[in-house]
């Protein structure tokens, strides 16, 4: 065959179709054979390969989808990964000609070619070296050069797209390596020459599979707010005072309990919801380097909104959002503050979300590392007002079914005031605004929010402000189970959706940006003596990250003899020694 010109096989390609559709199989059966045959060619079977595929693609027109569908059964199974530059080369030629030769293709090529996003399991184990990473590059490189060609000349190729790659996204229990190279070629479809046109899909996909990934995790200890407890104020880092020693590493179980406190470990879910947490902070990370993260943000915003807003189990994926806003809070952060205060204060939306809202909110306010003090308290002076506003027009008393977004809201100003309070006072015209917010009103009004909002909140604040002077009440105004009973089992007892960031890769990304509770300065703090005179109009933002991150856990834990109950976390952190 070496002697055949490829006028001349491409003339045995066109007479090999024909004779199919008349009945004569026996050189297409043997057209067919050839493609199909992809174990262990040699040089020579290789060329021939080539040289069918290249003929192919000048013969497209001859292609029947009712008489070959053996023939193109074959070439839609061919994996670019099995192959060489040339006949990756060849087949991408192909499927590119055959897409644009007719509509009847469109789907098939194009899902021959996100088929590809994934390698076949011999290749998964050698993705992260340095062969498979070339490999993997090759084959990538090729299938969106591909996508792009079709969509040049289809135009509407890219709908379809979209379609094909939501309907291959691998399963939650499908391997973390699998999943992995698909949600990277996801966001190479963002940032990429399709980004115009399936960019906001994308990344609307990507936060499906993050929250997917995210409510298969399930912890034992998810927490209720107990007034008989000890309380939930130090507990993000009471369990981390005893470093996890290797005896303790070795063991098999996937979960283990450690003197009284529990580890995830093990868990598969969240090893990967880690890698791809990672994975989009990187991307985010670098739409903001080449300035497309405003763009992004916007699909982000609004995929937040119908994917994690009302999500009850959602404990990660909401971080996207906190990291996208740490990186610009100036325009990403406002649009994302923004947004949940106009879904708090509307009369539209449910209750459940209207509620959802102002905890994010108040999570975020409360969180956010690079947020200055002086937006918090403007911020929280619109949670005020609305608060206020709402209380001046009821007369009534506690009502269970009329006024949980006014118990949220009121929660969320204590909530906030809880790590912030300090550093408010320590600017005079700051502290000056907070003296004159009607605080007093609000909860001293006769729908009781210190009786329906959460014990530990309610004493944390009360301890605060009794601390600063703001008011007094006495001791016997919380201690109740309201909180369960009018935020529902999920809302005002336990729902705080930036808790500690507990994933342990990502991590990285997430920790310079965020205020633990341990990092808090109370008003009721005074050994910091003179400290306080240094603080400025970001006064949260000077606590000591290498205590953070490296520094004597005692110190972290609630050892302060006044706090005598802690700050609400959601759940019990995965205090996986590698997490710390």
């Amino acid at each position: 065959m070496r002697d055949v010109s490829y006028y001349e096989l491409s003339h045995h390609v066109r007479q090999a179709l024909i004779s199919a559709t008349l009945g004569d199989t026996i050189e297409y059966d043997q057209l067919v054979g050839i493609i199909h045959h992809n174990v262990r060619l040699d040089p020579e079977e290789v060329a021939m390969l080539v040289t069918v595929l290249r003929a192919l693609s000048g013969a497209v027109s001859c292609i029947d989808i009712l008489h070959h569908r053996s023939l193109l059964s074959s070439i839609c199974g061919m994996r670019l990964w099995n192959y060489g530059p040339d006949v990756m080369d060849a087949l991408v030629e192909l499927v590119v000609t055959l897409a644009g030769s007719n509509g009847k293709y469109v789907d098939l090529c194009l899902d021959m070619l996100v088929s590809n996003f994934i390698p076949p399991h011999n290749f998964l184990e050698i993705l992260k070296q340095p062969r498979g990473l070339a490999k993997k590059d090759q084959v990538l490189m090729r299938v969106h050069s591909a996508l792009k060609g079709i969509a040049d000349v289809v135009p509407l190729a890219p709908s379809r797209l979209e379609q094909i790659v939501r309907e291959r996204v691998p399963r939650v229990y499908d391997k973390e390596a699998q999943t992995v190279v698909y949600v990277e070629n996801m966001l190479m479809l963002e940032s990429g020459d399709m980004g115009e046109f399936v960019g906001n899909s994308m990344i609307f996909e990507l936060m499906n599979q993050l929250r997917d990934l995210d409510v298969e995790i399930v912890w034992d200890e998810v927490l209720y707010d107990d007034p008989n407890s000890k309380g939930v104020f130090v507990m993000e880092l009471e369990d981390l005072a005893r470093p996890v020693d290797e005896t303790e590493m070795d063991m098999d179980e996937p979960q283990k309990e450690y003197s009284g406190r529990k580890v995830l470990w093990g868990n598969v879910v969240a090893q990967k919801l880690d890698t791809l947490m990672d994975l989009t902070f990187d991307h985010l990370q670098f739409c903001f380097k080449s300035g497309r993260l405003l763009e992004v943000f916007e699909a982000l915003l609004q995929s937040f909104q119908s994917t994690v807003l009302d999500t009850d189990k959602s404990k990660f994926a909401q971080f996207v959002m906190f990291f996208a806003c740490s990186l610009d809070p100036e325009d990403c952060g406002t649009q994302f503050v923004s947004r949940l205060l106009e879904i708090f204060g509307s009369t539209v939306c449910s209750q459940d979300r209207r509620m959802s809202a102002v905890f994010y909110l108040a999570s975020y306010l409360s969180r956010a590392k690079f947020l200055s003090t002086s937006y918090v308290t403007i911020i929280l002076q619109s949670l005020v007002d609305w608060c206020y506003k709402y209380g001046k027009n009821q007369s009534g008393q506690i009502s269970q079914t009329h006024h949980r977004v006014y118990y949220a809201g009121c929660q969320a100003v204590m909530y906030v005031l809880c790590f912030r309070m300090r550093s408010i006072l320590a600017t005079p015209e700051l502290k000056t605004q907070l003296l004159n917010m009607p605080l007093e009103e609000i909860f001293k009004h006769g729908l009781n929010p210190l009786e329906v909002c959460l014990p530990s909140i309610v004493e944390e604040f009360l301890c605060q402000a009794k601390a600063a002077q703001l008011f007094t009440v006495s001791n016997d105004v919380f201690g109740s189970e309201m909180s369960r009973a009018f935020g529902g089992f999920r809302r005002l007892d336990v729902f705080f959706p930036f808790d500690p960031y507990l994933l342990k890769k990502s991590d990285r990304f997430i920790r310079p940006n965020f205020i633990y509770w341990s990092m808090v300065r109370t008003t009721y703090d005074d050994e910091d003596g003179d400290e306080d005179e240094d603080e400025d109009e970001d006064g949260d933002e000077d606590e000591d990250e290498d205590e953070d991150e490296d520094g004597d856990e005692d110190e972290k834990f609630g050892n302060k003899t006044d706090r005598k109950m802690q700050m609400p976390s959601r759940i019990r952190p995965f205090t996986s020694p590698e997490s710390l």
